[in-house]
């Protein structure tokens, strides 16, 4: 393979069409170079104009977040303490007979 690669030269005899292949291909890799620089500004730009968005709606949902969680602690101060009256019954887990007969 590598014997392939020894002899490079451009294709041509012409002189002319020499200079006009080494033209077209520097012309070739700038444009390659252009394009690749704006594309890389621009996919950045987007990034960066995506994670502004995200940073502001997280901002914003904290703010909002912590206002409900300080209102909410305004409102519990008053009513502190909640007293809940009731009965209960204690059901053993084991069976025991009761002493009142059945009808």
């Amino acid at each position: 393979m590598n014997a392939h690669f020894s002899k490079r030269q451009l294709p041509a005899g012409n002189p002319l069409a020499n200079a006009l292949v080494v033209i077209v291909g520097a012309l070739a890799i700038g444009a390659s170079l252009i394009l690749g620089v704006a594309a890389l500004i621009v996919l950045g730009s987007v990034v960066l104009v995506f994670a502004a968005l995200v940073g502001i709606r997280v901002w914003w949902f904290n703010r909002r977040l912590s206002r409900q969680v300080r209102s909410a602690n305004r409102h519990s101060g008053a009513q502190q303490t909640e007293i809940i009256e009731g009965e209960y019954r204690v059901i053993s887990s084991v069976r025991t007979q009761d002493p009142r007969p059945r009808q």
